[in-house]
Protein backbone atom coordinates (compact mmCIF):
# COMPACT_ATOMS: atom_id res chain seq x y z
CA UNK A 1 0.00 0.00 0.00
CA UNK A 2 1.14 3.35 -1.21
CA UNK A 3 0.02 7.04 0.22
CA UNK A 4 -0.74 9.38 -3.00
CA UNK A 5 -1.83 12.89 -2.47
CA UNK A 6 -3.85 14.78 -5.74
CA UNK A 7 -4.89 18.02 -5.38
CA UNK A 8 -8.68 18.24 -5.79
CA UNK A 9 -10.35 20.32 -9.29
CA UNK A 10 -13.81 21.72 -8.13
CA UNK A 11 -13.73 21.41 -4.58
CA UNK A 12 -15.66 24.06 -2.88
CA UNK A 13 -17.10 22.84 0.63
CA UNK A 14 -17.71 20.32 3.06
CA UNK A 15 -19.99 18.64 1.03
CA UNK A 16 -17.84 17.97 -1.19
CA UNK A 17 -14.91 16.75 1.06
CA UNK A 18 -17.47 13.83 2.47
CA UNK A 19 -18.57 13.28 -1.40
CA UNK A 20 -15.16 12.74 -2.53
CA UNK A 21 -14.22 10.73 0.08
CA UNK A 22 -17.47 7.99 -0.73
CA UNK A 23 -16.46 8.16 -3.93
CA UNK A 24 -12.84 7.43 -4.11
CA UNK A 25 -13.44 4.35 -0.96
CA UNK A 26 -15.57 2.79 -4.03
CA UNK A 27 -12.42 1.75 -5.99
CA UNK A 28 -11.06 -1.43 -5.62
CA UNK A 29 -7.95 -0.37 -5.25
CA UNK A 30 -8.33 2.16 -2.74
CA UNK A 31 -8.05 1.53 0.82
CA UNK A 32 -8.90 4.84 2.47
CA UNK A 33 -9.23 8.64 1.06
CA UNK A 34 -9.04 11.76 3.66
CA UNK A 35 -9.92 14.76 1.49
CA UNK A 36 -8.89 18.76 3.13
CA UNK A 37 -10.52 21.64 2.29
CA UNK A 38 -8.21 24.30 2.72
CA UNK A 39 -5.52 22.94 0.55
CA UNK A 40 -7.76 21.27 -1.57
CA UNK A 41 -6.03 17.84 -1.68
CA UNK A 42 -6.95 14.32 -0.92
CA UNK A 43 -4.51 12.15 0.12
CA UNK A 44 -5.46 8.37 -1.07
CA UNK A 45 -4.21 4.96 0.52
CA UNK A 46 -3.79 1.87 -1.92
CA UNK A 47 -1.72 -0.37 -4.01
CA UNK A 48 -1.50 0.88 -7.76
CA UNK A 49 1.59 -1.07 -8.85
CA UNK A 50 4.18 0.92 -10.41
CA UNK A 51 1.36 2.98 -12.23
CA UNK A 52 2.70 6.69 -12.77
CA UNK A 53 0.88 9.19 -10.91
CA UNK A 54 -0.80 10.76 -13.37
CA UNK A 55 -2.33 7.84 -14.65
CA UNK A 56 -3.62 7.16 -11.14
CA UNK A 57 -5.06 10.55 -11.03
CA UNK A 58 -6.98 9.30 -14.47
CA UNK A 59 -8.47 6.50 -13.32
CA UNK A 60 -9.87 7.55 -10.00
CA UNK A 61 -11.12 10.68 -11.89
CA UNK A 62 -13.63 8.53 -13.69
CA UNK A 63 -15.43 7.88 -10.09
CA UNK A 64 -15.47 11.67 -9.45
CA UNK A 65 -16.24 12.84 -12.91
CA UNK A 66 -19.88 12.49 -12.47
CA UNK A 67 -19.70 14.90 -9.71
CA UNK A 68 -17.78 17.75 -11.61
CA UNK A 69 -14.41 16.90 -9.60
CA UNK A 70 -11.17 15.56 -11.19
CA UNK A 71 -7.99 14.67 -9.75
CA UNK A 72 -4.52 16.85 -10.74
CA UNK A 73 -1.10 16.34 -9.64
CA UNK A 74 -0.59 19.78 -9.86
CA UNK A 75 -1.88 22.37 -7.54
CA UNK A 76 -4.31 24.76 -9.55
CA UNK A 77 -3.46 28.14 -9.54
CA UNK A 78 -6.07 30.08 -7.16
CA UNK A 79 -8.28 32.67 -9.44
CA UNK A 80 -10.66 35.05 -7.50
CA UNK A 81 -12.40 36.54 -10.70
CA UNK A 82 -12.89 39.82 -9.46
CA UNK A 83 -14.59 40.95 -13.11
CA UNK A 84 -17.92 38.56 -11.92
CA UNK A 85 -18.52 41.21 -8.97
CA UNK A 86 -19.32 43.72 -11.90
CA UNK A 87 -22.53 41.69 -12.32
CA UNK A 88 -22.78 40.81 -9.00
CA UNK A 89 -22.89 43.55 -7.40
CA UNK A 90 -25.94 44.90 -8.98
CA UNK A 91 -27.83 41.78 -8.60
CA UNK A 92 -27.01 41.25 -4.62
CA UNK A 93 -28.17 45.10 -4.53
CA UNK A 94 -31.28 44.63 -6.50
CA UNK A 95 -32.11 41.58 -4.35
CA UNK A 96 -31.66 43.66 -1.33
CA UNK A 97 -34.33 46.29 -2.58
CA UNK A 98 -36.78 43.69 -3.47
CA UNK A 99 -36.27 42.11 -0.14
CA UNK A 100 -36.95 45.15 1.75
CA UNK A 101 -40.15 46.07 -0.56
CA UNK A 102 -41.72 42.67 0.37
CA UNK A 103 -41.07 43.32 4.01
CA UNK A 104 -42.64 46.48 3.67
CA UNK A 105 -45.21 44.94 2.35
CA UNK A 106 -45.25 42.14 5.55
CA UNK A 107 -44.57 38.97 3.16
CA UNK A 108 -40.96 38.48 4.78
CA UNK A 109 -39.17 39.92 7.95
CA UNK A 110 -35.64 41.67 7.27
CA UNK A 111 -34.92 43.02 10.63
CA UNK A 112 -36.18 40.84 13.45
CA UNK A 113 -33.25 37.80 13.80
CA UNK A 114 -35.74 36.05 16.22
CA UNK A 115 -38.89 35.84 14.32
CA UNK A 116 -38.31 34.90 10.87
CA UNK A 117 -40.94 34.64 8.53
CA UNK A 118 -41.87 31.43 6.49
CA UNK A 119 -41.71 34.34 3.48
CA UNK A 120 -37.85 34.82 4.98
CA UNK A 121 -37.23 31.19 5.28
CA UNK A 122 -38.65 30.71 1.46
CA UNK A 123 -36.27 33.36 0.21
CA UNK A 124 -32.95 32.17 2.30
CA UNK A 125 -34.07 28.58 0.54
CA UNK A 126 -33.92 30.50 -2.83
CA UNK A 127 -30.56 31.30 -2.53
CA UNK A 128 -29.24 27.99 -0.76
CA UNK A 129 -30.10 26.97 -4.17
CA UNK A 130 -27.63 28.91 -5.83
CA UNK A 131 -25.07 28.11 -3.85
CA UNK A 132 -22.02 25.79 -3.89
CA UNK A 133 -24.01 23.78 -0.85
CA UNK A 134 -27.23 23.04 -3.43
CA UNK A 135 -24.58 22.61 -6.19
CA UNK A 136 -23.29 19.37 -4.10
CA UNK A 137 -27.07 17.96 -3.89
CA UNK A 138 -27.56 18.95 -7.54
CA UNK A 139 -25.10 16.97 -8.35
CA UNK A 140 -26.35 13.61 -6.49
CA UNK A 141 -30.07 14.28 -8.62
CA UNK A 142 -27.60 14.19 -11.54
CA UNK A 143 -26.20 11.07 -10.49
CA UNK A 144 -28.95 9.51 -9.34
CA UNK A 145 -30.89 10.53 -12.59
CA UNK A 146 -28.39 9.22 -14.57
CA UNK A 147 -28.16 6.10 -13.05
CA UNK A 148 -32.41 5.50 -13.12
CA UNK A 149 -32.39 6.69 -16.71
CA UNK A 150 -30.34 3.75 -18.10
CA UNK A 151 -33.20 1.95 -16.63
CA UNK A 152 -35.63 4.07 -18.96
CA UNK A 153 -37.43 5.62 -15.20
CA UNK A 154 -36.56 9.53 -15.67
CA UNK A 155 -39.77 11.01 -14.08
CA UNK A 156 -40.23 8.67 -11.40
CA UNK A 157 -37.00 8.79 -9.39
CA UNK A 158 -37.39 12.61 -9.73
CA UNK A 159 -40.61 12.86 -8.39
CA UNK A 160 -40.00 10.81 -5.22
CA UNK A 161 -36.77 12.18 -4.37
CA UNK A 162 -38.52 15.64 -4.17
CA UNK A 163 -41.26 14.37 -2.11
CA UNK A 164 -38.73 12.76 -0.16
CA UNK A 165 -36.90 15.91 0.67
CA UNK A 166 -40.01 18.09 1.17
CA UNK A 167 -41.29 15.49 3.57
CA UNK A 168 -38.18 15.42 5.67
CA UNK A 169 -37.87 18.70 5.99
CA UNK A 170 -41.39 19.11 7.37
CA UNK A 171 -41.13 16.21 9.78
CA UNK A 172 -37.36 16.46 11.20
CA UNK A 173 -37.70 20.19 11.24
CA UNK A 174 -40.59 19.83 13.21
CA UNK A 175 -38.90 17.36 15.57
CA UNK A 176 -36.26 20.33 15.95
CA UNK A 177 -38.81 22.82 16.81
CA UNK A 178 -40.05 20.00 19.51
CA UNK A 179 -37.24 19.62 21.10
CA UNK A 180 -36.86 23.23 21.22
CA UNK A 181 -39.92 23.87 23.37
CA UNK A 182 -38.75 21.50 25.72
CA UNK A 183 -35.38 23.81 26.31
CA UNK A 184 -37.81 26.85 26.67
CA UNK A 185 -35.24 29.37 25.30
CA UNK A 186 -34.82 32.69 27.07
CA UNK A 187 -34.25 36.21 25.49
CA UNK A 188 -30.33 35.84 26.47
CA UNK A 189 -30.12 32.05 24.94
CA UNK A 190 -32.22 33.00 21.80
CA UNK A 191 -30.07 35.92 21.23
CA UNK A 192 -26.58 33.92 21.57
CA UNK A 193 -28.52 31.37 18.99
CA UNK A 194 -28.82 34.21 16.95
CA UNK A 195 -25.59 35.14 17.07
CA UNK A 196 -24.51 31.74 16.12
CA UNK A 197 -26.49 31.96 13.16
CA UNK A 198 -25.45 35.26 11.54
CA UNK A 199 -21.91 34.23 12.71
CA UNK A 200 -22.14 30.96 10.69
CA UNK A 201 -24.18 33.33 7.61
CA UNK A 202 -21.19 35.50 7.84
CA UNK A 203 -18.64 32.65 6.98
CA UNK A 204 -21.15 30.98 4.03
CA UNK A 205 -21.48 34.46 2.37
CA UNK A 206 -17.92 35.00 2.45
CA UNK A 207 -17.06 31.30 1.26
CA UNK A 208 -19.00 31.86 -1.30
CA UNK A 209 -17.16 35.08 -2.68
CA UNK A 210 -14.64 32.76 -3.22
CA UNK A 211 -12.16 34.83 -3.02
CA UNK A 212 -11.02 34.71 0.81
CA UNK A 213 -9.93 30.80 0.72
CA UNK A 214 -8.51 30.51 4.16
CA UNK A 215 -12.45 31.74 5.70
CA UNK A 216 -13.64 27.71 4.22
CA UNK A 217 -12.00 26.68 7.39
CA UNK A 218 -13.88 28.00 9.88
CA UNK A 219 -16.97 27.01 8.06
CA UNK A 220 -19.14 24.73 10.57
CA UNK A 221 -20.93 21.24 9.39
CA UNK A 222 -22.18 17.99 11.21
CA UNK A 223 -20.44 15.25 11.83
CA UNK A 224 -19.04 13.19 9.04
CA UNK A 225 -20.76 10.42 10.64
CA UNK A 226 -24.39 11.34 9.55
CA UNK A 227 -22.90 12.82 6.54
CA UNK A 228 -21.53 9.91 5.31
CA UNK A 229 -24.26 7.39 6.25
CA UNK A 230 -26.41 9.84 4.54
CA UNK A 231 -24.62 10.18 0.94
CA UNK A 232 -24.41 5.53 1.94
CA UNK A 233 -28.03 5.80 0.76
CA UNK A 234 -27.07 7.05 -2.82
CA UNK A 235 -25.66 3.76 -3.44
CA UNK A 236 -28.72 1.64 -2.75
CA UNK A 237 -29.77 0.61 -5.85
CA UNK A 238 -33.66 0.27 -4.79
CA UNK A 239 -37.02 1.24 -5.75
CA UNK A 240 -37.56 3.84 -2.97
CA UNK A 241 -33.51 5.05 -3.14
CA UNK A 242 -34.56 8.31 -4.65
CA UNK A 243 -37.27 9.11 -1.58
CA UNK A 244 -34.09 8.18 0.63
CA UNK A 245 -32.00 10.43 -0.89
CA UNK A 246 -34.41 13.29 -0.60
CA UNK A 247 -34.59 12.13 2.98
CA UNK A 248 -30.57 11.99 3.45
CA UNK A 249 -30.30 15.98 1.97
CA UNK A 250 -31.46 16.77 5.44
CA UNK A 251 -28.11 15.61 7.28
CA UNK A 252 -25.91 16.54 4.26
CA UNK A 253 -23.20 19.35 5.43
CA UNK A 254 -24.74 22.55 4.06
CA UNK A 255 -24.31 25.62 5.85
CA UNK A 256 -27.70 27.10 4.79
CA UNK A 257 -30.04 24.14 5.78
CA UNK A 258 -27.70 24.06 9.43
CA UNK A 259 -28.22 27.64 10.17
CA UNK A 260 -32.07 27.17 9.60
CA UNK A 261 -31.95 24.27 11.90
CA UNK A 262 -30.28 25.86 14.58
CA UNK A 263 -33.24 29.20 14.12
CA UNK A 264 -35.80 26.16 14.43
CA UNK A 265 -34.75 25.21 17.69
CA UNK A 266 -36.05 28.98 18.74
CA UNK A 267 -39.26 28.01 17.22
CA UNK A 268 -40.68 25.89 20.28
CA UNK A 269 -43.50 24.11 18.05
CA UNK A 270 -43.18 21.17 16.18
CA UNK A 271 -45.88 23.00 13.56
CA UNK A 272 -43.81 26.08 13.59
CA UNK A 273 -40.64 24.61 12.78
CA UNK A 274 -42.13 22.14 10.42
CA UNK A 275 -43.12 24.84 8.05
CA UNK A 276 -40.26 26.67 8.88
CA UNK A 277 -37.91 23.89 7.08
CA UNK A 278 -40.63 23.36 4.50
CA UNK A 279 -40.57 26.70 3.57
CA UNK A 280 -36.70 26.66 3.21
CA UNK A 281 -36.87 23.58 1.25
CA UNK A 282 -39.66 25.01 -1.37
CA UNK A 283 -37.58 27.75 -1.69
CA UNK A 284 -34.71 25.55 -3.02
CA UNK A 285 -37.49 23.51 -4.97
CA UNK A 286 -37.56 25.58 -8.62
CA UNK A 287 -33.59 25.53 -9.18
CA UNK A 288 -33.21 21.77 -7.94
CA UNK A 289 -36.16 20.37 -9.85
CA UNK A 290 -34.65 22.18 -13.19
CA UNK A 291 -31.48 20.08 -12.23
CA UNK A 292 -33.12 17.37 -11.76
CA UNK A 293 -35.40 17.48 -15.24
CA UNK A 294 -32.99 19.34 -17.58
CA UNK A 295 -29.83 18.38 -16.27
CA UNK A 296 -28.83 22.13 -15.82
CA UNK A 297 -25.88 22.06 -13.44
CA UNK A 298 -24.88 25.77 -11.92
CA UNK A 299 -21.64 24.62 -10.52
CA UNK A 300 -20.64 23.86 -14.59
CA UNK A 301 -22.65 26.96 -15.90
CA UNK A 302 -20.76 29.73 -17.63
CA UNK A 303 -22.11 32.04 -15.08
CA UNK A 304 -21.59 29.71 -12.08
CA UNK A 305 -19.31 32.65 -10.36
CA UNK A 306 -21.71 35.83 -10.67
CA UNK A 307 -23.96 33.22 -9.11
CA UNK A 308 -22.05 32.26 -6.39
CA UNK A 309 -20.97 35.66 -5.75
CA UNK A 310 -24.36 37.35 -5.92
CA UNK A 311 -25.29 34.77 -3.56
CA UNK A 312 -22.63 35.68 -1.57
CA UNK A 313 -23.46 38.98 -1.30
CA UNK A 314 -26.89 38.70 -0.54
CA UNK A 315 -26.30 36.11 2.68
CA UNK A 316 -23.61 38.58 3.97
CA UNK A 317 -26.51 41.38 3.81
CA UNK A 318 -28.58 38.70 5.64
CA UNK A 319 -25.80 38.04 8.67
CA UNK A 320 -25.13 42.11 9.03
CA UNK A 321 -28.84 42.81 8.80
CA UNK A 322 -29.42 40.22 11.64
CA UNK A 323 -26.41 40.82 14.00
CA UNK A 324 -27.57 44.23 14.31
CA UNK A 325 -30.86 43.66 15.20
CA UNK A 326 -29.93 41.25 17.80
CA UNK A 327 -27.85 43.75 19.47
CA UNK A 328 -30.91 46.15 19.36
CA UNK A 329 -33.39 43.14 20.40
CA UNK A 330 -30.87 43.31 23.51
CA UNK A 331 -30.09 47.00 24.11
CA UNK A 332 -26.66 46.66 23.49
CA UNK A 333 -27.28 49.54 20.42
CA UNK A 334 -29.68 51.93 19.21
CA UNK A 335 -31.94 50.75 16.24
CA UNK A 336 -30.30 51.22 13.14
CA UNK A 337 -33.00 50.26 10.55
CA UNK A 338 -35.95 51.85 10.19
CA UNK A 339 -37.93 50.19 7.14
Amino acid sequence: MKTYTFHVVGMHCRSCVVLTESELIEHPRVSSAKSTLVTRTVEVCGDFGDAPLASIAEELTGLLAKHGYSLSTEKQAETRNWADFKIAVPIALGFAALFVLLQKMGIVNLVNANNVSYGTAFVIGIIASLSTCMAVVGGLVLSMSATFAKEGDKVRPQLLFHIGRLASFFILGGVIGAIGSVFALNTAATFVLGLIISVVMLILGINLLDVFHGAKRFQPSLPKFFSKHALGITKLNHTVTPLLVGIATFFLPCGFTQSMQLYTLTTGTFLNGGLTMLAFALGTLPVLALISFSSFSIQKSAQAGIFFKAAGLVVIMFALFNLINSLVVIGLISPVFNF
